[in-house]
């Protein structure tokens, strides 16, 4: 018997426009969203996460949305259960439900599940983070080149996140991190449809920049200063928030900031749709024909 429950699932780079493409559709089927944007968890980043506002909450029931603490960090892994909890309780209503955000790997968790990695203790994860924090890129790069030389020969090197996941599952088991990855998937209740929205190079870089301006006219900077105490926790390893520091110390302008925040988001957006093209199955669609698109595949 075919699934008749559909998980629509909406991805795409920083800045594209598609929370307000997922409420949309959301709308149009009567069903909910589910977050699956890795820093719009944490209540305490109200400004460089460009959450929805209050009124486009106000207008479909999400989950994950500024609902825990950036003290209570959320792995991929407890996200996957909670969300799966979650997902398989509102398909009892529902055959329709939304899925969007653009951190990938969080995307699949829930649309195929994790490799099965072993529990690492916080101790370990802070440890490697302090590394990072106080050593640099290159150093965790150099360290995850002596412990797991065939992870490092795959993963995005710029990514310090993915880096820190892998010396810390390999530190933890004594095993290296790649020895863990290409388990099989989880099996669904559902039927998984993967939409990616992009635009053109030059309209992104557009629409990104002038977030990033509309995010300092807001506020940002003030709300950093605010955080900077928490610098350590992994929810401030963030685009948007990072870049501070050196402004603070007397080490360059403001402008400077501006710019390296919008550079580091370009970047995360190339990051982005790099997970983007791995998935085959996937239709990719500009941002004003997606809403009416994505509807009619599910008539």
């Amino acid at each position: 018997m075919m699934c008749d429950k559909n998980l629509i699932y909406i991805g795409g780079p920083t800045a594209v426009g598609k929370s307000l493409i997922a409420i949309e559709i959301a709308k149009h089927f009567s069903t909910e969203i589910i977050s699956c944007d890795s820093r719009q968890f944490y209540k305490e980043l109200k400004i460089g996460t460009a959450p929805p506002s209050k009124d486009e909450l106000n207008k479909i029931n999400h989950h994950f949305i500024q609902d825990r603490s950036v003290l209570d960090h959320l792995s991929a892994g407890e996200y996957e259960k909670e969300a799966i909890n979650i997902i398989n309780n509102l398909f009892k209503k529902t055959k329709n439900l939304i899925l969007v955000g653009g951190s990938g790997l969080y995307a699949h968790s829930i649309l195929f599940g994790l490799d099965s990695l072993p529990n690492i203790s916080k101790h370990t994860l802070d440890e490697v983070n302090n590394i990072y924090i106080n050593k640099g890129l290159t150093h965790i790069q150099n360290l995850l080149k002596k412990i797991d030389f065939e992870y490092y020969n795959k993963v995005d090197l710029n990514n310090h996140r993915r880096i820190i996941r892998a010396l810390s599952v390999s530190i933890e088991s004594k095993t290296p991190y790649s020895s863990f990855l290409g388990r099989i998937n989880q099996k669904r209740n559902f039927k998984e449809h993967i939409y990616v929205i992009n635009e053109d190079r030059d309209k992104l870089y557009n629409k990104i920049n002038f977030r990033v301006d509309q995010m300092i006219e807001n506020g940002l900077e003030i709300e950093a200063k605010y955080l900077n105490k928490m610098k350590h926790l992994r929810a401030l390893q963030t685009v948007g928030y990072k870049e501070w520091l050196p402004y603070w110390n007397g080490e360059c302008k403001k402008k400077n900031v501006i710019e390296e925040i919008k550079k580091n988001s370009r970047r995360y957006a190339k990051r982005q749709l790099t997970w983007f093209k791995k998935y085959k199955s996937a239709k990719w669609m500009k941002p004003h024909e997606s809403i009416n698109s994505i509807i009619g595949y599910h008539k």
